[in-house]
């Protein structure tokens, strides 16, 4: 598929795309003077889409963002940090509810057109008079330019505000898409503790944005893996208000088909700051395979190989052990002919017809584990497929930030 020019958009984040204003408060939520309550307004109303953690186990915002969603319409999203507000029972669930209200009522919209989000610990009872005192603040300090205030009060764990903004032509309009995330452990498909939110000022039917999320989250936060856990609280939003004057894209287009490169595009490069971000993380490795017989199987290597703790320890401490690479493409469960199996570490080889090509190449793949970040190529020599996932090293510092990380 041919690969639109993008490029960076003179604003970046949420506000970037026209129409958007956002900020960021304290409200008491967190430690004073940290920010914990984000907010992000579009001039006017238009399609949401989204995609929620598969996590049986779910936040009351998740439950509430669900139903809201069903409406297929948006106006605002306003998140906390610091809590997550999940596994508090009725209480949790009026607290989200209650939220959307109150930013309706004052916006002048239905309360289904505003979305709720939460991240922190689990289990502790959201303080509703935090968000209730926090809202008429967020209302007075909106701006076009406050992006990157919003990208930093839904923060916890991460250590940098991950916010971009791309751009680029269709149906003769420049068209924008800007977003945020947050994101720094138990990030494993499906999706990750994460938080991301998308806006665009492109016109596109609702099911066309919906389909284009999809499509976008499938082949970004979907193919990041930082621990193998998954979140109660996991969301991407993409909401769209039109207000680039393109005709109305529709799935089964060239404009559609652009539109789902520019959204991937953003969601990847937001995916990978996550990656970058992740808990003790020290690397980022790419996991590329190819020559499978089905996508689904080479999706189902690339992921047993990204969440093995022995491939992630060995890029920790820069052990260039291609044997467990090796071991991992073996028990993922698809019937692999090791005598085809190749293996690349950054374009130099390893592993030719599922042998090992000795000392002076496990010299040569030793630089290659020095680097903060590279790629695992697989070959499997049977099909035509192909699939990829970023993964991360196991630290000692991961260890030490999750078993302490309530205190």
């Amino acid at each position: 598929m041919h690969q639109p020019s993008f490029r960076k958009s003179p604003r970046q984040g949420v506000t970037a795309p026209a129409g958007f204003k956002a900020t960021g408060v304290h409200c008491g939520i967190k430690k004073a003077g940290l920010l914990d309550l984000a907010l992000v307004v579009s001039e006017r109303s238009g399609p949401i889409a989204g995609v929620f953690t598969r996590n049986r186990i779910v936040a009351a915002p998740v439950i509430l963002d669900r139903l809201h969603l069903r409406h297929r319409r948006g106006r605002a999203f306003i998140i906390n940090s610091g809590n997550a507000n999940a596994c508090t029972g009725p209480a949790g669930t009026t607290t989200a509810r209650r939220t959307a209200q109150l930013v309706a009522r004052v916006l002048g919209v239905p309360p289904y057109e505003v979305f709720v989000g939460s991240t922190g610990v689990i289990g502790r009872p959201l303080p509703f008079t935090c968000i209730r005192d926090g809202i008429p603040r967020l209302m007075k300090e909106l701006g076009a330019r406050g992006g990157h205030l919003a990208a930093r009060a839904i923060m916890t764990t991460d250590l940098h505000p991950k916010h971009v903004g791309l751009q680029t032509k269709i149906g003769g309009r420049i068209v924008t898409i800007g977003g945020m995330a947050k994101g720094s452990g138990m990030i494993h498909p499906d999706m990750a503790t994460m938080l991301g939110y998308l806006t665009t000022d492109a016109a596109i039917t609702r099911s066309a944005l919906q389909r284009a999320l999809t499509l976008a989250v499938d082949n970004s936060f979907n193919c990041i893996s930082v621990d193998g856990d998954t979140s109660t609280n996991d969301t991407v939003l993409c909401l769209a208000n039109g207000l680039a004057g393109n005709r109305a894209i529709s799935t089964g287009t060239s404009d559609f088909r652009r539109f789902v490169q520019l959204l991937t595009k953003t969601c990847e490069t937001l995916a990978l700051a996550i990656c970058r971000d992740g808990e003790g993380v020290t690397k980022v490795v790419k996991i590329a395979v190819s020559g499978a017989d089905t996508a689904k199987q080479a999706h189902q290597i690339a992921q047993t190989v990204a969440t093995s703790n022995l491939v992630k320890t060995a890029l920790f401490g820069e052990d260039a052990n291609w044997g467990r690479v090796m071991a991992a493409i073996g028990r993922a469960g698809v019937p692999v002919i090791q005598g085809k199996v190749d293996i690349w570490f950054d374009g130099v080889a390893m592993v030719k017809h599922g042998v090992g090509l000795g000392p002076a190449a496990e010299r040569r793949i030793a630089q290659v584990f020095k680097q903060k970040e590279f790629t695992i190529a697989i070959r499997l020599g049977s099909g035509r497929h192909q699939s990829h996932m970023w993964t991360t090293d196991l630290s000692y510092d991961y260890v030490r930030i999750n078993a302490s990380y309530r205190s």
